[in-house]
């Protein structure tokens, strides 16, 4: 397994690669500090899983998470000093299938990571908050709620959940991304979410 990590704190980067060499033995570390160093990496496709500090030297917002996406075709977890919920959601909603505050714990971080890459979607608890989970209902009601999605709409939400962008929802499905945002708004209604991170974390 090769992990980008992508930070532009030397020393928090360095940790980091410490404490994920407990995950397995045979991890492979690629390492950027800013938004054109990783952009520019030529083997993008070997690529399994990066780890992104949503504040680069050389991006805004959330323009580092979005170029990314757009690059690699592999799950994107954002590890930030930022704990704001709504800015959590929004970083969910442009496509990271986690996000991780830095003030969290070592094993915090190390469980969400196999969360992700077993394709789950980690939220800290705080954002949690108020959200559909459909583990919470018995299986008359969550069946229910999924005999009203279509076999497409599920290979959507699937997709959204893994962390996929629309743009890669849509090529494996071989559908236009147009029909990605219809099916995700069926999702929605069906679910009775308002986005896509609640829709997500259902």
């Amino acid at each position: 397994m090769r992990i980008f990590v992508v930070d532009d704190h030397e020393l928090f980067r360095s940790g980091l690669l410490l404490l994920l060499s407990s995950l397995q033995s045979d991890i492979e570390f690629e390492q950027a500090n800013n938004l054109k160093s990783i952009l520019s990496y030529d083997a993008k496709d070997t690529i399994d899983l990066i780890l992104l500090d949503l504040y680069l030297p050389d991006a805004k917002g959330f323009d580092a998470l979005n170029a990314v996406k757009a690059s690699f075709d592999c799950a994107v977890v954002v590890l930030s000093s930022e704990d704001n919920p709504q800015i959590i959601r929004d970083a969910i909603a442009n496509g990271a299938a986690g996000f991780v505050p830095k003030s969290s714990s070592p094993e915090v971080l190390v469980a969400a990571i196999k969360l992700v890459l077993a394709n789950g979607v980690y939220l800290p608890p705080h954002v949690l908050d108020g959200y559909t989970d459909l583990r919470e209902l018995d299986d008359t009601q969550r069946d229910k709620i999924i005999a009203k999605l279509s076999k497409k709409q599920l290979a959507v939400l699937t997709g959204a959940s893994q962390g996929k962008s629309n743009k890669v929802i849509a090529r494996e499905l071989h559908i236009a991304e147009g029909t990605v945002k219809a099916h995700l708004s069926a999702c929605y209604r069906a679910l009775d979410v308002d986005n896509r991170t609640e829709a997500v974390y259902a």
